[in-house]
Parts: C-alpha cells; sequence; structure tokens
C-alpha cells in the first residue's frame, strides 16, 4: 500500500456516493481525523470538512450510497493482497444498538444488553445490525468490514447473514472461504445456506443440540429408520467413541483434549453431512466465559484437529472491533431520526474503518508516552496520523460553494410534531442477544 494507491481508492470510494457525496466525503475524513470529537456537531469543527455543521444533517439525510459498488470495491481491495491458495477467513455475527429514548424512530424492536451487571433486567430498545468482517491471525481491532445490515423487525439474524453470504459469494470467486460464528448461528438453516453456497463453517455448538448418526436398519419389517442413535453434548452416555482424538500439553502444563464425531446430521436436515468436535481444557476456570468443555459443529472437515480450538480464537476479534466502532468511531453517538440515516452512518463507518486499515501499511502512527512501541499499531494509533495522510493524499470532494443566505421560514409556519411509533415486539427463531 502506498499513497497513490489509497488515492486511487478513495476516487472510487467517492464514486459509489450517488447523492450528498461532498458532505458524506468531508464528513468521513473528519471522522478518520477527529480523534477526540464525541458528536456530529463537534466533527463538524473538522478543516476536513469544508461545510457548515447543518450540512452534517443533511449529508446523513438526503446522501445515498451505492451499498453493492462499495462491497465489491472493499472485497477486491482487500484480497488483492492475499495469495490465491489462501483461504479466507470471515466472520459473521450481530451487535445491538440501543435507542431507549427515541420514540420518533421507526422499527426499533426489544434488543439485549450484554455484561451490563447494574441493571435489573438486560433487556432494551434498539436496533441490531449485522456485520460479516475478515478475521485477522493474531487478536487485534483490525477487522476490515465486507457487508453491514440492518435486522429489521420482519427479519432474523440467521436470514439477514445468508443474504449477506450470498451478496458475497460471486465477489470471492472461486477462492475457499471458511466462517467463523458464535453459537446463535448453528442452525439447520444457516448451514445448509452455507453448504450450497460452497463455504466452509466452523461454528459453536450449544451443548443440548440434538444430532444424530447414520440410521442403520435392525428390523426386516416396516420403514427403514430416518435417524440412527442421538448424539447430544450434554450427555455422556450419547457421546460413544469419536473417530479421532487428539491432545497436547501447554506450556502451563495443562493439557487440551480435542475429540471429533464424523457424519452427524439435524433432524430438520438430514442430507447435511456435520461433524462435531469437543474441546476439553483442563486450565480453564469452568465458568460461563471460561468454560472447560467447548462444543463446535464443522462443515466441510478442512481445519486439522489440533487447530480447531486456536482458529476459532480468531473470532473474538470482531469483538474488540466492534468496542473500536462504539468507542471511538462514535457508532452509537450519533442520534439520527430515521433507520435509514442510521443505516447511512453505519456505512460511512465501514468506509472510515477500512480506509485505517489500509492506512496501517504505511508505516505511520502516533503512540502516547504511555503506550507500548514494541507492539502491532492500534486503529487508534493510526488515526492520530490521519491529518498528515489525507494532506498528502487530498480529497477527491469538491469545495463548498457558498449560496447565500437563507430566507428562512414563512410567517406563520408551525412545524409538525414528529411522528411516535411503537415497540415491534417480535417473537424470533433465535435468541435475542447479539455481540457488543
Amino acid at each position: 500500500m502506498n499513497f497513490n494507491r489509497l488515492k486511487h481508492i478513495r476516487q472510487q470510494l467517492y464514486e459509489s456516493l450517488e447523492r450528498g457525496a461532498d458532505a458524506l466525503f468531508n464528513l468521513g475524513d473528519a471522522l478518520l481525523c477527529e480523534s477526540q470529537a464525541q458528536s456530529l456537531p463537534e466533527l463538524s469543527l473538522s478543516p476536513f470538512f469544508e461545510r457548515q455543521w447543518p450540512s452534517v444533517y443533511e449529508a446523513l439525510e438526503d446522501g445515498r450510497i451505492d451499498v453493492e459498488q462499495v462491497r465489491a470495491i472493499w472485497v477486491s481491495v482487500l484480497l488483492a493482497e492475499r495469495a490465491e491458495n489462501e483461504p479466507i477467513w470471515i466472520a459473521v455475527d450481530g451487535s445491538n444498538l440501543a435507542r431507549p429514548s427515541a420514540p420518533t424512530s421507526a422499527d426499533r424492536t426489544i434488543i439485549h444488553l450484554p455484561n451490563l451487571p447494574l441493571v435489573d433486567k438486560a433487556i432494551s430498545i434498539g436496533w441490531t445490525f449485522s456485520t460479516v468482517v475478515l478475521v485477522p491471525e493474531q487478536a487485534s481491532s483490525w477487522t476490515p468490514i465486507l457487508d453491514q445490515q440492518r435486522i429489521s423487525s420482519e427479519q432474523t439474524a440467521i436470514g439477514v447473514a445468508i443474504a449477506q453470504l450470498q451478496a458475497l459469494r460471486p465477489l470471492f470467486g472461486n477462492r475457499r472461504v471458511i466462517i467463523l460464528a458464535d453459537r446463535w448461528y448453528g442452525t439447520p438453516e444457516f448451514l445448509r445456506a452455507c453448504s450450497e453456497l460452497g463455504y466452509s463453517v466452523l461454528i459453536r455448538l450449544k451443548s443440548n443440540r440434538k444430532l444424530y448418526r447414520v440410521p442403520v436398519r435392525t428390523h426386516k419389517r416396516g420403514a427403514p429408520p430416518k435417524d440412527g442413535p442421538l448424539f447430544q453434548g450434554k450427555r455422556p452416555e450419547t457421546h460413544g467413541q469419536a473417530c479421532e482424538v487428539w491432545s497436547e500439553q501447554p506450556p502451563e502444563g495443562r493439557q487440551v483434549h480435542t475429540s471429533r464425531w464424523n457424519h452427524l446430521h439435524f433432524q430438520q436436515d438430514r442430507e447435511l453431512d456435520l461433524s462435531v468436535i469437543r474441546v476439553e481444557r483442563e486450565a480453564a476456570k469452568g465458568t460461563k466465559r471460561d468454560p472447560r468443555v467447548s462444543w463446535f459443529v464443522m462443515l466441510d472437515a478442512v481445519i486439522p484437529l489440533p487447530q480447531i480450538a486456536q482458529q476459532y480464537r480468531r473470532r473474538f476479534s470482531q469483538e474488540h472491533g466492534y468496542r473500536f466502532l462504539k468507542q471511538e468511531l462514535l457508532w452509537t453517538h450519533v442520534h439520527v431520526r430515521t433507520p435509514e440515516q442510521f443505516e447511512r452512518w453505519s456505512w460511512l463507518l465501514v468506509l472510515v474503518f477500512n480506509q485505517l486499515y489500509l492506512a496501517r501499511e504505511l508505516g505511520q502512527a502516533l503512540h502516547r508516552p504511555w503506550e507500548p512501541t514494541n507492539r502491532p499499531v492500534t486503529p487508534q494509533q493510526v488515526r492520530r496520523v490521519m491529518p498528515a495522510i489525507l494532506l498528502q493524499v487530498g480529497t477527491p470532494a469538491r469545495p463548498c460553494q457558498p449560496r447565500g443566505k437563507s430566507p428562512g421560514r414563512a410567517k406563520g409556519f408551525r412545524p409538525q410534531p414528529a411522528p411516535r411509533f411503537p415497540v415491534v415486539r417480535k417473537t424470533l427463531k433465535v435468541p435475542l442477544k447479539a455481540s457488543g
């Protein structure tokens, strides 16, 4: 990556903005550079935002982004530096954004609030977004975003994730893709869709999930059985002999045992051939966050058994990426009215975060005195030097053209109050819990 390449990519992103391109692009540059800003009005004070502060809200209200073109640009750019024979590791997950005090915002649903020990009820009201990211080899916040969509009240997290993977499949070509996901995605519907799309999958599995072995006919009379013996993680008497077993001795001295059972299927989809993996860690605390026994389901056994736990651990980088989007890039700090405006803001964050990912290869970062310099740079450290980088690459946005003062509202004008929308309460096929 060099400055000319970054400049060319920024020009492509600018061309993908169909309406309000100048204001949207200036807003993205302001977000790239103003690491201390905490609201949209503060972003409007950035020297990279060449317009007045009302243009910030006008860009999110009237702007238009060609989502398909942006998705194609990022897949092409992010995969250009990877070898053709190297598998693509992606993760899909959902994140909740609370909007309890926004009755004028439509299509809000009941969401789950994780990691909040001080609240009586771990639920709130807001929106949910589904995100597909590239996972890094080492745990970090560097998770470039390939696709991001809001889960409406008429959709489910599984359905939106399947639609995202279907849209990305032609862009990947013939390259091998491996999906990492949490246990909420370990359903027959999701696994069947991944199988038809040619994806390999490694997903956590609930211990109470019921799977079945290949049926064996024991009686000559009657219809042949459709399901074989039961397999359930929380019932050891149903496990039987594992097809493959592997153990290792970590440096701390406590062993890790990994076992795999092949040729299992769900009762809802008997043609789906799955493998179930059990990982037992003697050094674990045995708590909900650090269980001693973890279960996984794998589609297309392309991951060697010794690498199961290590490769799945890469998925947790998406949690760090969500934290950076919410705490530093102000994903949850923007209070716009309609869900369409918030979707536009979410896609603008995709442009900003992925540009930071590309700029990290330029070798420039700014460390605070208390930050170690012998570790890989973080997105926030690269963000601090983005003003100097943008001064070198420039901006494709056209300068603002003043149009004089507005005549203001007509005499006697009385604005109508914004309509109120009820909270949509629905029953999902999967739990409401999501990351972030």
